[in-house]
């Protein structure tokens, strides 16, 4: 197994964000649009916060949710704002931070996805999914 490869080789550069001016409706449709798990909340290019999947499950009614558990009642959302759902106090890592390094942090936290920055720049986002699929490349033949 390769040594010292740098994450950017794995994040996903083209990242779907969200704003605290947007509605807790409208993250639903772009989890399920794009079938991801995590949105980084950012204003302008900077980083300010990230919503996951499990944020919206979280302040949803046990009784709203489908037996599917993927339909959600959404009149739950119009009760707060992503800025009151997000994390707020992110762990970020850069370009250049190799992907042992980021294999430990997610190993270590109780999240799943982290932001890549240049400074305050969001320029990508790597998930424990990113990196369960670089390890599986690597026992191709």
């Amino acid at each position: 197994m390769k040594k010292n490869v740098p994450i950017s080789t794995i994040m996903t550069k083209d990242i779907i964000k969200l704003t605290i001016s947007d509605d807790l409706t409208k993250a639903e449709s772009l989890f399920k649009h794009y079938k991801i798990r995590h949105i980084p909340v950012v204003s302008g290019a900077t980083i300010i916060g990230m919503l996951s999947y499990t944020d919206l499950l979280r302040i949803s009614f046990a009784d709203a949710i489908d037996d599917d558990e993927e339909v959600v009642d959404t009149t739950v959302y119009n009760m707060f704002t992503v800025e009151q759902v997000m994390a707020k106090k992110l762990t970020t890592i850069t370009p250049d931070t190799t992907i042992k390094e980021a294999a430990e942090i997610l190993a270590k936290k109780d999240f799943h996805a982290l932001p890549v920055c240049e400074g305050h720049l969001l320029v990508g986002i790597v998930t424990t999914t990113d990196l369960i699929k670089y390890l599986l490349e690597q026992y191709k033949n």
